[in-house]
């Protein structure tokens, strides 16, 4: 019997899209991190995160936008806003019941950029 893929247990493409979509709302109304959303085109956004993490949890799509440092170095990030995002996101995992081990491997793929979204522009 073959292992499955994170891929495989968050549901495909569309069990992801779920996520993400949970995922955006929660930013969107969240007090915080909802105003740097106000002028984004957050279907744009939904479509780019799920092709990301699509590929982070080894589906077939590649993500093929902007890198994340150029894409973000307009938004002035502080450290509290992507702890708030990340608590957000493990809120939306959560609310799929998507399994511990499966959620941290998701949270640290986003993570892993921590830095690059909180590299402003050159000053």
């Amino acid at each position: 019997m073959s292992e499955t893929t994170l891929y495989e247990r968050l549901g495909g493409r569309d069990g992801i899209r779920a996520v993400v979509d949970d995922f955006y709302d929660r930013l969107v109304a969240d007090e915080r991190l909802g105003p740097f959303f106000e002028d984004a085109d957050v279907e744009r956004l939904r479509r780019t995160q799920t092709d990301f993490l699509c590929e982070a949890a080894g589906g077939p799509e590649t993500y093929d936008a902007e890198p994340v440092r150029e894409a973000h170095l307009h938004v002035p990030f502080e450290p509290a806003d992507i702890e708030r995002a990340v608590a957000l996101l493990r809120e939306s995992l959560d609310a799929f019941d998507v399994p511990e081990d499966d959620a941290e491997a998701v949270v640290e793929a986003v993570a892993a950029y921590e830095d690059e979204l909180l590299d402003g522009p050159p000053e």
